[in-house]
């Protein structure tokens, strides 16, 4: 099937089933639009500040006259392998190799480079590919056509007779061909094409391939720039530290040590932090762990978790329920099955710590960071700067991952101010420490969650009332409902994938005491909904008194889809056919989120000491088409390792105003050695791509929930795993190692 398509449509994008409203502009006020693939009023400009390539047909592509294909990233590289897969999409349709492209960091700009999921220059979501796949396919496609056509021209024959290997086209009954770069110029004169044709899934020469990704030799060699290793001329570096408890300010300091200290330049204060410069990090480091700092630890010198934990339990019962969806009605008879459900603050933790490198100067403001906001950071600067925004240069950088911390600008912020009072280039370096203690966590959540199930187990009704904070109140107020509903809140909750004829989600606001600010964590709504929702269809199966694997699939059989992972990961992981030894368990959980489908099986071991083994995990996918199956994989297994560090080991904890946790030795990953097998099965598809940075951590809490409530017979409703709770049940224990062993026995027996 051909793929019209028509370069005069740029309105919003539907993509996976989802459908996702422009968001509020930070920078404009105004809502933001989409990006193009062809040119816009502003694409001029944009070639002219990048050195007036002779060939520039929309905001990506600049070909130069030494035929050089560079492609102007509007997301960012986090790890996730975008730039890989953004340059197979352009390739594909250009006719060059991936080779031959290079990729450059967009600068700042909404007008070009607003993402049309996302209605910003915004790096988050999973949307990068969704919302890329027609747009740089008819980028590379549009350049193509003109290209082409000058070759023609210049020939005097038709374009059609003409064909494009590797940036050269070539016209074969006259054996004449020309590089893209002896084109750019003559091209670059066509009027854009209004419609071009872009290639069938067949005719693919380098989209779903498993693809080295482009970025991976110079990490290799630590060529690649981080925005912690960028060095300025003159630049002095400085580390921080902010007030330890939400909301508190700083009363003075005593700085005689500090500045004795060699290598120590200075210490700057800020209304809530401090921080010390020194020609070097170590002196920075070691002057600020000698400064005496005077806090007023303000209003929440004595929050606690427990407070805010009981807090959000009297609003769950006493707040006010905004309505996500409701289908059907709730039937007056049936078997209730009902269950509370506790989800954590989380820290993102980041392999790069937060840093930014500013320098400040009478008539203009140079930031180096590695933002998912570049835009939001440079408004940050107009305001703090006082300078106009054609004063402020952001040069964006690789990010030592963002997982949703990036989409901030509190430390470019505090960078600024900071770098307003020096004037020399200055870098400032969060410690491992700063980092977590002063995270924007993700909000806690509590659900009460209910279901009818008829005479024959199936849920006839179900309904979940979700209670916790926004993110999306505060960093896009304007995306809200009308009914001042959180889309996020109740995704993956508000649908499912499963024939319930009724159910009911609904939210009750509760947001954090004023200076605990929440933010966004990777998977988003869907990483705390399906948690609750898939361990909640577990508890339904058995107290239907049913298999799990049989009690879905017959909640399935609407959804051919979602089925057929359902029983390719059961047939991958042998779940009916490879009994288990004693205390060794399968968990299932299937999800719908991000406009992919998942569906992950873990196998674990609980020993009797309360700990959890993973041995084994088992994922079906289908996304849509794979641009780069390598990148799949990748994504999908550090999805789920980290969803699965964070259900078993994470949780931020506040005792007296302050975050407690300060590095991974209290806020721990998988090692090593703790590190399943992850196995990956993908279901071919000819639908659009659908997201993946999330997907794996968004399925990853309620498969293992479940493994273990299958190994132990223990309910886990609370994240992360409590060790002492398993310990504490051993009865439940002790009767599922007899049961597996009497089970393994009859399967000897018969075989």
């Amino acid at each position: 099937m051909v793929d019209e398509t028509d370069l005069g449509r740029r309105k919003a994008l539907k993509l996976g089933g989802l459908t996702i409203a422009f968001l509020w502009s930070a920078t404009s006020g105004t809502a933001s639009a989409a990006i193009s693939a062809r040119r816009q009023p502003g694409d001029a400009a944009a070639a002219a500040a990048d050195g007036n390539p002779p060939f520039a047909p929309n905001a990506f592509i600049r070909i130069d006259a030494d035929g050089r294909v560079r492609l102007v990233m509007p997301n960012v590289e986090m790890g996730q392998g975008i730039y890989t897969g953004a340059c197979m999409m352009l390739a594909e349709e250009l006719d060059v190799g991936i080779d031959q492209i290079k990729v450059e960091h967009a600068p700042p700009n909404e007008e070009l480079y607003s993402m049309p999921l996302l209605g910003g220059q915004i790096t988050g979501g999973s949307t990068s590919t969704r919302g890329h796949w027609s747009v740089l396919r008819e980028a590379g496609a549009v350049a193509r056509v003109m290209l082409v056509t000058a070759a023609a021209e210049r020939w005097h024959v038709d374009p059609s007779t003409c064909s494009v290997v590797r940036g050269v086209v070539s016209h074969p009954a006259t054996k004449r061909s020309l590089g893209y770069g002896a084109l750019a110029k003559a091209a670059g004169a066509l009027p854009v094409p209004a419609q071009v044709t872009l290639k069938e899934a067949k005719d693919f020469t380098l989209i779903g391939k498993p693809l080295r990704r482009v970025d991976s030799a110079d990490k290799v060699t630590g060529a690649t720039q981080f925005g912690i290793d960028v060095k300025v001329p003159g630049m002095k570096i400085a580390t921080v530290k902010a007030c330890p408890t939400f909301g508190g300010k700083v009363v003075g300091i005593n700085d005689k040590r500090t500045r004795a200290i060699p290598g120590v330049i200075d210490v700057l204060v800020l209304d809530s932090a401090v921080a010390v410069v020194g020609e070097h990090f170590w002196a920075a480091k070691q002057g600020l762990d000698a400064l005496d700092i005077e806090w007023d630890l303000g209003d929440n010198a004595a929050l606690t978790t427990s407070k805010l934990r009981e807090a959000l339990i009297d609003a769950s019962h006493n707040g006010t329920p905004i309505l996500g969806r409701e289908a059907g009605k709730k039937p007056a008879d049936g078997k209730l099955v009902q269950a509370v459900y506790q989800l954590p603050m989380l820290a993102h933790a980041t392999m790069e710590p937060l840093n930014t490198t500013v320098w400040v100067q009478p008539n203009r403001c140079d930031i180096w960071v590695g933002t998912q906001v570049p835009t939001r950071c440079v408004a940050a600067a107009v305001t703090i700067t006082g300078l106009s925004a054609d004063k402020i240069e952001l040069h964006n950088q690789y990010l030592g991952g963002g997982f949703g911390r990036r989409l901030e600008t509190d430390s470019v912020e505090q960078a600024l101010h900071f770098a307003r009072k020096v004037t020399y280039p200055i870098k400032i370096i969060w410690t491992r420490e700063e980092d977590i203690r002063h995270d924007i966590v993700r909000p806690m959540y509590h659900d009460r969650i209910s279901a009818l199930l008829d005479t024959d187990g199936r849920p006839v009704w179900y309904g979940d009332l979700i209670t916790g904070g926004t993110v999306l109140g505060r960093w896009a107020p304007m995306a809200m409902a009308k009914n001042g509903l959180d889309s996020d809140t109740v995704e993956c909750a508000a649908e499912v994938p499963y024939d319930i004829p009724n159910s009911k989600v609904e939210w009750v606001r509760h947001d954090m005491p004023e200076g605990l600010i929440v933010g966004w964590w990777r998977g988003v709504g869907p990483t705390h909904n399906l948690f609750v929702v898939e361990s909640f269809m577990d508890e339904l199966a058995h107290a239907a008194g049913k298999d799990p694997l049989e009690y879905r699939r017959a909640l399935l059989q609407k959804n051919p889809r979602s089925l057929a992972l359902l029983d390719l990961a059961a047939e991958k992981i042998g779940w009916s056919t490879q009994p288990l030894p004693a205390r060794v368990g399968r968990g299932i959980a299937l999800g719908e989120p991000f406009g992919s489908r998942v569906c992950v099986i873990v196998e674990v071991e609980a020993t009797p000491q309360g700990e959890v083994k993973l041995r084994r995990a088992v994922v079906a996918l289908d996304c849509g088409v794979a641009i780069n199956p390598s990148s799949v994989e990748a994504q999908v297994q550090g999805g789920l390792l980290f969803g699965l560090s964070a259900a078993l080991f994470n949780g931020i904890t506040i005792k007296q105003g302050a975050i407690e946790q300060s590095n991974f030795h209290d806020y721990r990953s998988l090692r090593i050695n703790e590190t399943p097998l992850v196995e990956l099965h993908r279901i071919e598809s000819d639908q659009p791509p659908g997201g993946l940075g999330e997907v794996g951590t968004a399925i990853a809490a309620p498969a293992l929930g479940n493994a273990i409530f299958a190994a132990t017979g223990v309910r886990l409703r609370v994240l992360p795993v409590d060790r002492t709770q398993l310990v504490q049940n051993a009865a439940a224990l002790d009767v599922v190692v007899s049961n597996n062993a009497a089970a393994a026995g009859a399967a000897e027996g018969e075989a």
